[in-house]
């Protein structure tokens, strides 16, 4: 007696697959060891309510990243040093985010194990070593550097990685956003020649790998749909695993025990909790929304949002450049999210 004929599950015809095609499940195994069983659904495409929480998601992000750059001088000025900027954000966001990853082991160990390899590729990508090459920057470079740097660097490679690993075509109007924004960072910052020294560069070269790095961690999150607050969680205990006890073992708790306790709790605050997984979290989502193309130039609208904070925090008045340039970046970057999304014919 021959085995009963397997039942196919129905095919939703408005889903698409791997390729863009309709109706076909993505069941192949991928290059990281997963399959389609665990993989989430594909994005649909960014339609107007998408873009527009995305743009609110995004001033979220944004605004966290003036946060916590500002924060982030405010500390070094008060003896704290890059890694101890790097122990509190990763071990305060670490034990934050536990539950989250202790609950997606237990709904489903297998398919978060499978994905070893993406995880560790994003780790890699905005764990500690993002956190250190910009705090490092940040002592190394004048702030004039650090609103042009590593911003235009998140912005320009972001799009151009969407371009090539997505297949997100530049258009003309993204472009002109783009440039826009650019000139937008480059009148708020008051960039001038003389400020390129040679430490100043080392720090503008650590500014440009920390924001490549961060567009290479959206085009990843979106290849693979991964899901931002799971992602958020797993990147900050990999780092809870790994950087936490190295700087432990190699820096020591001295310098950090002198620190002021009310200074620790303002950059636990700010650095761990908010910025640790604020940062990472309003960033996936944003990815998830507008895709990585769109995501990549939000990061542009944080410089200028740090010169107004650093009023209250810093006692620095905005200059006339600095809200000008503002200005400019926020038309530039409507210009480049609200362009209507395009991909190239494969």
């Amino acid at each position: 007696m021959s085995p009963p004929a397997r039942q196919l599950a129905p095919i939703d015809a408005n889903t698409p697959d791997e390729s863009g095609g309709q109706g076909r499940p993505d069941l192949s195994n991928d290059a990281d060891g997963d399959t389609g069983r665990c993989r989430p659904p594909e994005q649909p495409a960014a339609d107007g309510s998408r873009v527009w929480r995305g743009l609110a998601v995004g001033l979220v992000a944004a605004g966290i990243g003036a946060l916590y750059t500002v924060f982030a001088r405010w500390g070094i000025v008060r003896g704290m040093d890059a890694t101890d900027m790097t122990f509190l954000r990763f071990g305060v966001a670490g034990l934050v985010t536990l539950p989250v990853l202790a609950l997606a082991l237990w709904r489903d160990a297998a398919c978060l194990l499978a994905r070893w390899r993406v995880w560790g590729a994003v780790f890699l990508l905005a764990g500690p070593l993002f956190g250190l090459l910009m705090f490092t920057a940040l002592k190394w470079a004048p702030p004039s550097h650090a609103a042009v740097f590593p911003f235009t660097a998140m912005s320009v490679t972001g799009m151009l990685m969407s371009a090539w690993f997505l297949g997100e075509r530049i258009t003309l109007r993204k472009g002109f956003g783009l440039v826009i924004v650019v000139c937008g960072l480059l009148v708020l910052s008051g960039l001038e020649m003389s400020s390129l020294t040679r430490q100043s560069l080392a720090g503008d070269a650590l500014f440009i790998a920390a924001g490549t790095l961060w567009a290479g961690f959206g085009i990843t999150m979106r290849k693979h749909r991964l899901d931002p607050l799971l992602a958020t969680a797993v990147i900050s205990f990999l780092a809870l695993l790994s950087y936490i006890p190295a700087y432990l073992v190699v820096v020591g708790s001295t310098r950090l025990l002198a620190t002021p306790g009310s200074v620790l709790l303002v950059e636990a605050l700010v650095q761990g909790l908010i910025a640790g997984a604020g940062t990472l979290y309003t960033y996936s989502k944003m990815v998830s929304l507008l895709g990585p193309g769109r995501a990549a130039v939000f990061p542009a609208l944080a410089p200028g949002m740090a010169a107004l904070l650093a009023w209250p925090v810093l006692g620095h008045v905005p200059t006339v450049a600095e809200t000008t340039g503002l200005v400019i970046a926020v038309v530039g970057l409507l210009i480049a999210v609200t362009a209507p999304a395009a991909r190239m014919a494969r």
